[in-house]
Parts: C-alpha cells; sequence; structure tokens
C-alpha cells in the first residue's frame, strides 16, 4: 500500500510503537517527527540511503540530550533558550522533547508562562519554519481541504486560539501560534500525547493591534479584527471542518477575548469535543489551590467570601468553578453566588451597569453593598474590608494591585487569608509573594500564576506554589481522549481540582504550599486523567470503544487506567521499517 511520507503504527493501547516510511535519503531528515539527527546508526544510514548527509559520529539519545543542554546553558536569555528549543523542535521532536523532560522544572517556563508571551509579541520576526494551521478569511472556506492535508493524520488534540486574548498582553493578531505550540508542548511532557497528535491552529481574523498593522514585517491578515455575523461565520466554518476531518479529536479553545470566549466555548459545546482553558482550566486549578488552602485552614470552602479582580474570562472562569464546588459542598446555587464577588476597572460589578453577558451571573444589587454610597467607595480596599474576603484572587493583568493595605486588611478578615496574584506574565502578578509574606507576617497562603523564586522568611525558604494550569488541562485531555468522551462536562473540572489538591503532600501543606512542584507534572496528569475518565464512565458520555486504541475498556475505571498508562508516550526513537 503506497503511503503518503510516513505512516505511524500503534500498540493495543494506541501507543505508538514504531514507523513505516515511504522516504529515503535526505528526505527523511527534513520530517521532525521521525529525523534522529546523528543518532542513526551505522545500518540505519546504509538501510536508509543517509550514509554522507550526516557525519561518521553516532550519539545516542542521552549525549544528544547532553549536547543540546550545554549549548542551551550559553545562551543569556530566556528568548534565546526559547527559539533554540522550537528550532531544535522543528528538526527533531524526539530530542526536544527529551531535553525538556530531562529538567521540567526548568524548561516550563521557557516554553511556556512567562517566556511564551515573548514569543508571541516577536512571532514574525522569529518566524523560520511553519508550525501548524493558519486560517484566515481568504482560505477558510478551504478549512477541510487544509485540514486533511496536514501532514499528521492522526490528530487526538487540537489547541485552537483566536489570537486576542493572550496571556496577559492582548491582541496579537497572528502572533497567538506560539501560545498554542506550547501549549501542546505541555500536552505531550504532562500527559504523554505523542507530538504527532498534536495539531497547533490560529484563527486569525485580523487584528486591532495598530502596532502590528504598522509592522511591515508583520505576517498576519493585515485587517482590523473581523466582529459580529462575520467573525461568527467565520468561526462556524472552522468548527464544521474540523468536526469532519478530526470528529473523534479533543478541540482546546485558548486565548479568546472575553465574551467571545463564553460564547464560542458554550455554542460549540455539543458540535465537537471541546472545551476553553482559559475558563474552565484556570477556574479547576484555581479551585485546586484553595481546595489545598482549606487543608492548611481546616476550613470549609462554604466559610469563605471570596472576591476575583479582574472580570475577564479567566477571572469569571474561577468564579464559576468556585460556585460550581460550593454547591457540590451543600450551598444551594443563591448562597453560593452570594459569597463570590467579581470585580473589573470600575470596581465591584454590579447590577445597575450595563453588562457584558459572561459578567451578569456574579454581579451585586447596589443596594446590598451598603458601604458602596458613591463611586468613589467602589474600591478593592473597602470591598475586601467591608466584604470580610478571606480569599483574594487575582486575574486582572495589573500588577501592584494588591497593595500592603490590602493585604493587611485581608489578614483582619481571616487568620490565614489566602491571596492568589494570578496573572502572567510575571511583571504583571498583582503583588510579589515576597512582599505578601512580609505585609502578612507570613500569614498569607499565596500561590501564583506566574513561577517565582522562593520567598525567605523568619529563616525559611518557602517555595511558592504555581497555579499553573498545565497541572490540569493535560489531564484532562488525555482522560478524554482515552475513555472516549464525547463531550467535555463540568464535573471533569472539579475530578481535576480533587485530584490536584490531594496530591500535595504533608510537608507541602505544613509549610502553607499550595501546589506540587512542577517536577509531578507527569504524575499529576496521569491522576487527573484517571479522574476525567471515570466521571466520562460514570456519566455515561463514552463511546463504545476507544476511538485511538483496540484497548477495550467497556467502561471499566481500572482497565481505563492501564489505557491511560499504557498510552502515555516518552521521548525515544522510533523504530523505523
Amino acid at each position: 500500500m503506497e503511503i503518503n511520507h510516513y505512516e505511524l503504527k500503534y500498540g493495543e493501547f494506541g501507543e505508538t510503537i514504531g514507523v513505516q516510511i515511504n522516504l529515503r535519503g535526505f528526505d527523511i531528515l527534513r520530517f521532525n517527527n521521525i529525523s534522529k539527527g546523528t543518532a542513526f546508526t551505522i545500518e540505519e544510514k546504509i538501510k536508509f540511503k543517509l550514509s554522507g548527509f550526516l557525519p561518521p559520529r553516532v550519539k545516542t539519545l542521552e549525549e544528544q540530550v547532553q549536547s543540546s543542554l550545554n549549548i542551551i546553558d550559553k545562551k543569556e536569555s530566556a528568548i534565546e533558550k526559547f527559539i533554540y528549543i522550537r528550532s531544535l523542535y522543528d528538526r527533531n521532536v524526539v530530542l526536544a522533547h527529551a531535553v525538556i523532560a530531562s529538567d521540567v522544572t526548568k524548561f516550563l517556563p521557557i516554553i511556556y508562562t512567562p517566556t511564551v508571551g515573548l514569543a508571541c509579541q516577536q512571532y514574525s520576526a522569529m518566524f523560520r519554519r511553519p508550525s501548524g494551521i493558519h486560517f484566515f478569511p481568504d482560505n477558510i472556506d478551504y478549512a477541510e481541504y487544509i485540514l486533511q492535508n496536514y501532514t499528521d493524520k492522526d490528530i487526538r488534540v487540537a489547541v485552537v486560539t483566536d489570537n486576542q486574548g493572550i496571556l496577559g498582553i492582548g491582541d496579537q493578531g497572528a502572533g497567538g501560534l506560539p501560545i498554542c505550540l506550547g501549549k501542546l508542548m505541555l500536552y505531550t511532557q504532562g500527559a504523554g500525547i505523542a507530538p504527532w497528535h498534536c495539531l497547533p491552529i490560529s484563527l486569525d481574523v485580523g487584528t486591532d493591534n495598530q502596532e502590528l498593522l504598522n509592522d511591515p514585517n508583520y505576517l498576519g491578515w493585515r485587517h482590523k479584527r473581523l466582529t459580529g455575523k462575520v467573525y461568527y461565520t467565520f468561526i462556524e466554518k472552522f468548527v464544521i471542518a474540523f468536526k469532519k476531518v478530526f470528529p473523534h479529536a479533543l478541540c482546546q479553545w485558548e486565548d479568546f477575548s472575553k465574551q467571545t470566549a463564553f460564547t464560542v466555548r458554550d455554542k460549540y459545546i455539543k458540535e465537537v469535543i471541546s472545551f476553553n482553558d482559559d475558563v474552565q482550566g484556570t477556574g479547576s486549578v484555581a479551585v485546586a489551590g484553595i481546595l489545598a488552602a482549606m487543608k492548611v485552614k481546616k476550613e470549609k470552602m462554604t466559610d469563605q467570601v471570596y472576591l476575583v479582580n479582574g472580570a475577564g474570562a479567566g477571572g469569571v472562569g474561577i468564579a464559576d468553578q468556585i460556585q460550581t464546588e460550593l454547591v457540590e459542598q451543600g450551598l444551594n446555587k443563591k448562597d453560593a453566588i452570594a459569597r463570590i464577588f467579581t470585580m473589573d476597572s470600575r470596581g465591584i460589578v454590579t447590577t445597575d451597569r450595563e453588562l457584558e453577558p459572561y459578567k451578569v451571573k456574579f454581579a451585586k444589587d447596589p443596594k446590598t453593598l451598603t458601604w458602596l454610597k458613591t463611586s468613589k467607595d467602589n474600591t478593592l480596599l473597602n470591598a475586601v474590608k467591608n466584604e470580610k474576603v478571606t480569599i483574594l484572587i487575582g486575574t486582572s493583568g495589573q500588577p501592584g494591585q494588591f497593595t500592603k493595605e490590602i493585604v493587611q486588611a485581608a489578614c483582619k478578615n481571616s487568620d490565614r487569608p489566602v491571596i492568589l496574584p494570578l496573572s502572567n506574565p510575571t511583571t504583571k502578578a498583582e503583588a510579589l509573594p515576597k512582599d505578601v509574606y512580609e505585609w502578612s507576617n507570613g500569614k498569607a497562603l499565596v500561590a501564583t500564576g506566574s513561577p517565582f523564586d522562593p520567598v525567605h522568611h523568619n529563616g525559611k525558604d518557602y517555595r511558592i506554589g504555581q497555579m499553573n494550569n498545565s497541572f490540569v488541562f493535560p489531564g484532562i485531555g488525555l482522560g478524554v481522549v482515552a475513555s472516549g468522551a464525547t463531550e467535555v462536562l463540568p464535573i471533569f473540572f472539579s475530578a481535576a481540582s480533587h485530584a490536584v489538591a490531594e496530591f500535595i503532600s504533608k510537608d507541602d501543606l505544613k509549610d502553607g504550599i499550595l501546589f506540587p512542584p512542577l517536577d509531578q507534572f507527569r504524575k499529576v496528569s496521569l491522576e487527573v486523567a484517571k479522574r476525567v475518565g471515570a466521571e466520562a464512565i460514570k456519566a455515561n458520555v463514552t463511546q463504545k470503544d476507544c476511538a485511538f486504541s483496540k484497548f477495550k475498556h467497556n467502561n471499566d475505571p481500572e482497565r481505563l487506567n492501564t489505557l491511560v498508562d499504557k498510552m502515555c508516550w516518552d521521548p525515544q526513537y522510533l523504530d523505523i521499517v
């Protein structure tokens, strides 16, 4: 049978066990999924007509990794290290992932937040080789044809962005694709979903970033951003094509902005297997941190008062997941919502304002806020003081908003207030952890959205837990794929929250640390996947057999657990035939 360049071979668990190639000579080296670079053996060089195209020395993968680490260590900046790893990925996928896996804690901040934000801003200048798919108004009518002709055919997860709400830096036009690339690298590192099952997609509908429109080197569709009916027609065309070509694949919506994030997620939740990580993943990981904090405080979530400072997609997503958890813990919906306050640039969100639909749910009747006499009273400090806030969450993207006064006001409401400055990148954090420790005399329980160095307080170093979505979304994706779930249910995110919270060691909880270390990333992801798969089975939303495996789990959670463990990919070179 004629094959197109190469065809992957799978075992009974859907794991990749080898590759059959229809290539010889230098052409093999052009495909990053199958190239081994200097690791091709002498026998392979002869067999596949590679002799002469590579130097005589044969290196092991371990030797290649060490050589790459030596080069990376000489790079002076994080963005230079990012560029090297991406270029390595473009040449040799296995080696790039083996390098990352050698020290996940070191490399996650380089391949994803905060460095990926710089990569988005410099995307046009950094572009070297195509990665993923760019849809724009001039080619969206051919979306099905383009997807069918993508090199990798067995797509299991796609990360799709419209580039508008990128990681605290806003509209980046075509520059959002590195976010998708980074998220998919985390799917591979965390959940073991092999790179050839991952597809990054940019929905380039233009940009309102005038700096990009004025840049002669800008590579995107050089028009103002589509809006309204034209925008949603564009999205509809993509969804129809994606569903037809990859009917069993998971579609993760990424960095859509504000109302659009909710509209697109809700419209297609039954059409494609999909979720929005900024909304649901952020909510899930935030609740994981809060559940851990309750273990430290030895208190109940139902007794806390929550304020989310930053009522964008992520902030409202957190509020949503908190409300879901409060209801699961016994509150009715009305009482749960009453304990959650959201705040935007105009203060506490209230019902007497004209609001975008996604903000309405948590808007407060101003008559119930007796301390709110005039608009000047509607400040974060007054809200924390008067509503007796015990859990303060920052998603505003505005640095320095959690001041000394505000932290100390929270300390008067609780012996151990929970302070979560989550905005990315690091420069956007609402407060620095070291300041929160100092202002609260070490009482505050702190986690951040970006990585921070440990804080030295009262003669001891405290690791700062990172409330990183990567603790939940890779495992959720693997749980969906492994179980053959036909939709992504809200309970999946609750299951993920509890799985992450239960993974924190007793010693870390004793020190008030709210998240596992990043070197536990893979273990956490697999546990999340098993919990999510079990919920899919319980909810009866699974296909009879996993779409990507001959292994029949027959809706048996134990057999599903075996499948999750066995289908995970580790960066090792494939056998080539």
